[in-house]
């Protein structure tokens, strides 16, 4: 059976800003100076931003019913892992939400499914919320592999968590269509947003009440198409949140 829409759900729409490694303290003062300015929305509106400016953003954010949040944390608590943000100290500045999984770090770090999972686990730990990004690639894609490819990373995290996977945020994100201007169309995003949340069905009864984010080229003219699908229930966003005007529209699309 295919759940309800955002609005017919109860789902409350969320919309994060994923700043990849991007911005400078004056570029970021601006920004958020200038998306305080636009908001308040109806969705959940996060950023998650490179650890060095998480004082200056949750100073600049405290009040504004903006959430903010990390790009990645360490599987470990604490130790000799020169270079690596613990959930702890994250959870220091004030982070809501903490991106694990990203297709960046799979490719570029090499970071398997159970490292997300545990990365999951140890965000959970600190009252953290983990931002799962799965996603298959344009090689999978064309394999016929999304299935098994969403599936078994999901998987992990399923197993790593426990009976706390109600508690996590999913992103769908197809690695062919991030920062490529490909997007994936509507039916197709819903198509593999309806199959995650079948997925989760099956590991808790909470399932109905998760949300399950689009992430790949998510654009002010996308959005509302993308987020009008049953399962979609808001963004990732990566190149669109550097711009206030149209990642506001993205957020004001997420109703």
């Amino acid at each position: 059976m295919v759940s309800a829409g955002i609005a017919e759900s109860g789902r409350r729409g969320l919309v994060i800003g994923n700043w990849k490694m991007n911005g400078s303290r004056v570029a970021n003062l601006d920004l958020l100076t200038a998306l305080k300015e636009r908001g308040p929305w109806v969705a959940e509106v996060a950023v998650c931003v490179p650890t060095p400016y998480l004082a200056d953003v949750a100073l600049s954010l405290q009040g504004s019913g903006i959430a903010w949040g990390a790009q990645d944390c360490s599987r470990h608590e604490s130790g000799a892992f020169t270079g690596e943000v613990s959930a702890p100290m994250l959870a220091e500045f004030g982070c809501r939400y903490v991106l694990v999984g990203h297709s960046e770090r799979r490719q570029y770090h090499r970071e398997s499914d159970n490292d997300v999972a545990d990365k999951a686990k140890i965000a959970l730990a600190h009252r953290l919320t983990p931002v799962v990004c799965v996603g298959e690639t344009l090689a999978e894609r064309e394999a016929g592999a999304t299935e098994a490819v969403v599936k078994r990373q999901l998987s992990a995290v399923i197993h790593g968590v426990g009976h706390c996977i109600a508690q996590i945020v999913v992103a769908y994100e197809p690695v062919w269509a991030i920062g490529t201007g490909r997007t994936a169309s509507p039916e197709e995003a819903q198509a593999v947003h309806a199959l995650l949340r079948g997925q989760l069905a099956a590991a808790t009864v909470h399932a109905r009440d998760m949300r399950i984010l689009y992430g790949g080229s998510v654009k002010a003219d996308n959005a509302a198409a993308l987020f009008a699908q049953p399962d979609i229930d808001g963004g990732l966003v990566g190149g669109a949140a550097l711009d206030a005007q149209g990642f506001s529209a993205i957020c004001r699309a997420a109703t």
